[in-house]
């Protein structure tokens, strides 16, 4: 199933997608209380996803709307919590131009990102006024179906209600200069988030998930032009078991989070001016953003208008980051080896 929070003009409600239109899932399942997005329906019962697969299976459907005449949002309004890991090698390595520390072989880092500022499929993207080098990350999420804490990997999958893609959107400068700090990514991926367009139930891509990874072609356009074209997701080099077990150690996963995966292989603006894209450059009000993952579908955005900046604003990025040199890794290509 793709489950969506949509809005059809009296407000945001969870749905699910059947052909081209959208069934309503409060009345699917005679919920006694409005379900205004996926989480929503997450928190209801750790057997939500499958009751509304059997409402579904057994009234052939229920009050619905077509696709087109609404509008959809993100399909977690507000999630608990963003954890956003980095698995894919050659994104942590720049495309081998740089070493990574032995920790991250050896386990899932990641990072909190803000929960507050989460926009859906083809919103507009405020752009933030201290940054000067917008960037996008193409990445995917699994969406925590149930509470759990100290999940082993062999038993992660039960914990996973769907994928869906995630837009990481990054300022670089603000990123650059903070993490010279050592305390990871704060302001530079502060300002948004984008989920969407729904979320693929884990049951729909049970064939594409082998060895613990979704075998999934990744790729990005901006303004239709590809930057990343068929990046594998396969060969992450962490699984989507371990990032469930990492997370939830010594600690509590709950309904709605959203565990990101990290940037896959070429799917950030540094890495196409790399591999020598020649549009590629940092992100501009209107550009058109448009991530189209196999069997989870396409997410897009519009980048906005830039505000004036706050003369008195103190804390910009002290000077802009130098960028990658065009083409140094066009003959680059990424094959998984395990330490």
């Amino acid at each position: 199933m793709k489950l969506v929070t949509y809005d059809a003009g009296s407000g945001p409600r969870c749905g699910v997608l059947q052909d081209d239109r959208v069934v309503d899932v409060t009345a699917l399942v005679g919920a006694d209380h409005t379900l205004r997005d996926v989480q929503a329906l997450l928190e209801s019962d750790s057997a939500a996803v499958q009751r509304v697969g059997e409402a579904l299976s057994r009234s052939g459907g229920g009050p619905s709307v077509a696709l087109s005449d609404v509008r959809l949002r993100s399909p977690l309004l507000r999630p608990p919590t963003i954890r956003d890991f980095m698995i894919f090698e050659e994104h942590a390595t720049q495309q081998g131009t740089r070493e990574r520390e032995e920790a991250w072989y050896r386990m899932p880092i990641f990072y909190f990102s803000n929960p507050l500022c989460v926009y859906g499929p083809d919103d507009t993207v405020p752009y933030p006024s201290a940054a000067q080098m917008l960037d996008y990350e193409l990445e995917l999420a699994c969406i925590v179906g149930k509470e759990g804490s100290n999940v082993s990997e062999a038993d992660a999958m039960e914990y996973i209600a769907g994928f869906c893609i995630f837009n990481d959107w990054s300022c670089r400068d603000l990123q650059r200069d903070e993490s010279a700090v050592g305390l990871g990514p704060a302001k530079g991926k502060d300002s948004a988030s984008t989920l969407g367009p729904w979320i693929v139930t884990t049951d729909e891509v049970a064939h594409l998930l082998k060895d613990g990874r979704l075998n999934v072609k990744c790729s990005c356009r901006v303004n239709g032009d590809y930057w990343v074209k068929d990046s594998d997701a396969s060969v992450s080099y962490h699984t989507w078991g371990s990032l469930i077990e990492r997370a939830s150690h010594d600690s509590r996963i709950a309904p709605g989070d959203v565990l990101g995966c990290g940037t896959v292989g070429g799917g950030s603006i540094g890495e196409a001016i790399r591999k020598g894209v020649p549009q590629a450059r940092f992100l501009q009000p209107g550009d058109v953003v448009e991530m189209d993952v196999e069997a989870l579908g396409v997410l897009r955005a519009t980048i906005g208008e830039k505000p004036a900046g706050d003369p008195n604003y103190r804390y910009p990025a002290k000077e802009q980051p130098a960028l990658p040199e065009r083409g140094a890794a066009s003959g680059y290509k990424y094959e998984l080896k395990m330490r």
